[in-house]
């Protein structure tokens, strides 16, 4: 189904370096993943709906909701560094540039 030189082709694109030996282990490989998908096109899907997964997931979040920080000191003061009411971070922007 795939030949030696299809195989070449997507180890280039994919910037691979294969040896000899494996293209043609992969050259075996492609073919039968490609003969299983044939297979499964023999399959009648027109009343399957289209889907993204196996089974139905859907994140647990909960909802993003603005709220007050109790109090301001002990929240400043697990700062590893603060300059009066702020937090003091190091400079990562350079004058230079």
């Amino acid at each position: 189904m795939i030949d030696l030189e299809q195989v070449r082709k997507v180890a280039l694109l994919a910037r691979l370096e294969l040896s000899p030996e494996e293209e043609q282990q992969f050259t075996g490989q492609l073919s039968s993943i490609l003969e299983y998908v044939d297979q499964l096109s023999e399959l009648d899907t027109a009343n399957v709906e289209p889907t993204t997964r196996a089974i139905e997931l859907s994140n647990i979040t909960r909802p993003d909701a603005l709220e007050p920080f109790g109090d301001r000191e002990t929240m400043l003061n697990c700062a590893p560094d603060r300059e009066e009411d702020f937090f003091k971070v190091p400079k990562i922007l350079d004058n230079e540039s």
